[in-house]
């Protein structure tokens, strides 16, 4: 069921988008997870599209600016548990360094770049805010790869605090309710707020989000009919095997019952490994 625009919450993806297009949340919050200055960003593009090839799956990055040092930053919210969250974040990284790379090109013009999922839940279970991946080497851990890729996780479920500020735990606990500790005094998180609230009221952002909830719901539609399709062509072809095999050994009468008994035919199907 899609939930009403104006109780959309900051770690929805559309709002989450929308709102880190605005330097003077984006910079400060990139700031706080990273605990760095950043002099200036520049918007690469806001939720951009990088599609390589016809066959390539596509990606769609929430936040992609680059800071006045060159490096790349690519923030994704993530309210999902997914066991191929690592998996996509190399996908992303490894789709985000062609995209800044022209052919014929030299390596050594790749920017830094930094993967950041924001989590409402524990990626890795062990109760951390920060879960920070650098490539170093196994035999001696001292050595980094010095690859300039960096994969960020971020958990609002955290709860060790012991290596993290507190003014992250609050910006992290805030991402998940959307609501102000009382008598909040935090610029940032203040600033979040307001624009979160101004966002809900936003008549034209409110008309993309339906449309965008629109085309996921025709999407996973025709995703549904494409998949009985595919799952009747599925059966069809291990029935054709099936029909083969007892017609090769002249079990005419097994043939017969398989047609329009299902559980017997399922039988035959584990009898032949099918």
């Amino acid at each position: 069921m899609t939930q009403s625009y104006e109780r959309l919450g900051f770690s929805n993806d559309f709002m989450f988008g929308k709102i880190m297009q605005n330097p003077k949340i984006c910079k400060p919050f990139l700031e706080r997870v990273l605990g760095i200055k950043i002099y200036r960003i520049e918007y690469i593009e806001p939720q951009k599209q990088i599609d390589l090839k016809v066959d390539a799956r596509s990606v769609r990055l929430d936040i992609y600016v680059e800071d006045d040092e060159h490096t790349v930053y690519d923030c994704e919210m993530q309210t999902t548990p997914n066991r191929n969250l690592p998996k996509r974040s190399r996908y992303y990284q490894g789709q985000i360094d062609i995209n800044l790379i022209d052919k014929g090109m030299d390596y050594k013009f790749l920017k830094k770049s930094l993967i950041i999922f924001i989590c409402t839940f524990d990626p890795f279970g062990k109760g951390t805010y920060v879960y920070t991946f650098r490539n170093v080497c196994k035999e001696f851990p001292d050595l980094e790869l010095g690859d300039d890729a960096w994969k960020i996780f971020l958990s609002t479920k955290g709860t060790n605090t012991d290596s993290v500020s507190q003014e992250l735990v609050d910006l992290l606990r805030y991402i998940e309710k959307s609501e102000l500790p009382q008598g909040c005094q935090d610029t940032l998180l203040c600033d979040m707020d307001a624009s979160l609230k101004a966002a809900r009221t936003n008549s034209e952002w409110r008309k993309d989000f339906m449309t965008l909830e629109m085309l996921k719901r025709e999407c996973h539609e025709e995703g549904r009919e494409e998949g009985l399709e595919e799952g009747l062509k599925k059966g069809e072809n291990r029935f054709g095997a099936l029909c083969k095999k007892l017609l090769a050994e002249g079990r005419y009468k097994d043939l017969e019952q398989a047609t329009v008994d299902a559980e017997y035919r399922q039988q035959l199907y584990t009898k032949y490994g099918l």
